[in-house]
């Protein structure tokens, strides 16, 4: 505003010595523009920073948490097991003569000769009976076997005496016909009395018991002054006799490895408590029917048994021959149990999951034989969640190097 202005305005007149004058408006617009330009540029440095900043962070959230949601798993590929493996079944070792031992004849144990352990041949003496009612039987049927033979030696002369007299005509055919009749009569008492007595003297035999068979005693089951009762009904078995060499091994054996044996085969027979012995035997009998409860073949192996090492009765294990053709072998912790039955999940090249059905041959404790439902290059999930279903993503971890081991004449250096 000039000077003019101001007089005209009553304003007075600015004193030149009263300081610096006021910078033109026009100036200080300038100024207020470029100070609001700065704090906007400002402002828009920070919103931007800002939000580059959130979708930095919005970015790495997502990839966390896609790595978070990201499976990993471990897999492993199928081994092939060999054609021409075997097949260990659990057995029981048997006598290859085994029979409990009665007696036939009622009585008390006088005295026995054995104990458990002893080894017999056959017809060696077990044991005394004293059977006083057999023998009174055995007096009164002598007695009366004596008897029949008095009244037939008389119906016999009565006879041939009447006999005689009839070829001269002194008596009727009728009486010599009763003579007769008479004369048979005895003939068959005789017989008949001479067959108790046959029969008693054989039961009285039966007071020596004796070994049926060699073998080893394994019970005693009586001592003196017992009562024994004839019979094997409702009575004790006075002793156990069985023939420990050679033994019997009876195998159920599972109806898919019943092809795969047969008459003549060898087999290998180990006991837990006889480490590191084995005993070699031989099929001699297979069951000719599958056993329905248990879907299972019996079969029978003759084992030679001349030192005694095998007891009968024992457990062992039956190694027989097993399948033909080879198969798939996978870890134990690989099988998943559904509803439907086991499976194996399968991982594809695209990384997604396949429950694959798939049949067990044999269970091996830590690892399995597949007999069908995988493939020899396929990738088998190890340890898999129970979670996982059919068409998951999943990735497959990297396989842990193993350690290396250092060389033998290498030395630690400090």
């Amino acid at each position: 505003m000039t000077e003019k202005n101001h007089a005209s305005l009553a304003i007075p007149a600015r004193d030149p010595n009263e300081g610096p004058a006021l910078p033109p408006r026009h100036v200080e617009w300038k100024r207020a523009k470029i100070a609001v330009v700065i704090v906007l540029a400002l402002l828009a440095i920070g919103a931007a920073r800002t939000v580059v900043t959130d979708m930095v962070h919005s970015r790495s959230i997502n990839d966390r948490t896609q790595q978070n949601a990201q499976q990993y798993v471990n897999v492993v590929t199928p081994t092939q097991t060999d054609g021409g493996g075997e097949t260990t079944l659990p057995g029981t070792l048997r006598g290859f003569v085994e029979s409990p031992i009665y007696a036939r004849a009622a009585g008390y144990l006088l005295h026995w000769y054995v104990d458990i352990g002893a080894q017999v041949k056959q017809g060696q003496l077990l044991a005394d009976l004293d059977t006083p009612e057999i023998d009174q039987e055995l007096a009164q049927a002598v007695a009366q076997r004596d008897q029949s033979a008095s009244s037939l030696g008389l119906a016999k002369s009565s006879f041939q005496r009447w006999q005689q007299l009839r070829q001269r005509d002194a008596v009727s055919q009728q009486e010599l016909d009763e003579r007769q009749s008479t004369y048979n009569q005895d003939v068959a008492n005789l017989a008949a009395a001479d067959a108790n007595v046959k029969r008693l003297r054989q039961l009285e035999s039966f007071k020596r018991i004796v070994a049926p068979f060699a073998g080893v005693v394994t019970q005693r089951n009586v001592d003196v002054g017992d009562l024994i009762d004839a019979g094997s009904g409702t009575s004790r078995a006075l002793f156990a006799l069985a023939q420990s060499d050679p033994l019997r091994v009876f195998v159920q054996l599972p109806q898919a490895y019943a092809q795969n044996v047969s008459v003549g085969q060898q087999v290998v027979v180990t006991q837990a408590e006889l480490a590191g012995q084995q005993f070699h035997g031989k099929i001699t009998h297979i069951s000719g029917a599958i056993d329905v409860p248990t879907r299972s073949l019996q079969i029978e192996v003759t084992l030679p048994n001349p030192d005694a090492r095998l007891r009968p009765g024992a457990y062992v294990q039956v190694a027989v021959p097993s399948t033909a053709h080879a198969r798939l072998m996978v870890p134990g912790n690989a099988l998943l149990f559904r509803a439907e039955g086991p499976r194996l999940a399968v991982v594809d090249q695209n990384g997604h999951v396949h429950l694959h059905k798939v049949v067990i041959a044999q269970d091996l404790g830590q690892s399995l034989e597949i007999e069908s439902g995988i493939e020899e290059g396929d990738k088998v999930i190890i340890n898999p969640s129970d979670s996982v279903a059919d068409g998951d993503h999943v990735q497959i971890a990297p396989q842990k190097k193993q350690p290396q081991a250092p060389a033998s004449g290498a030395h630690a250096t400090s």
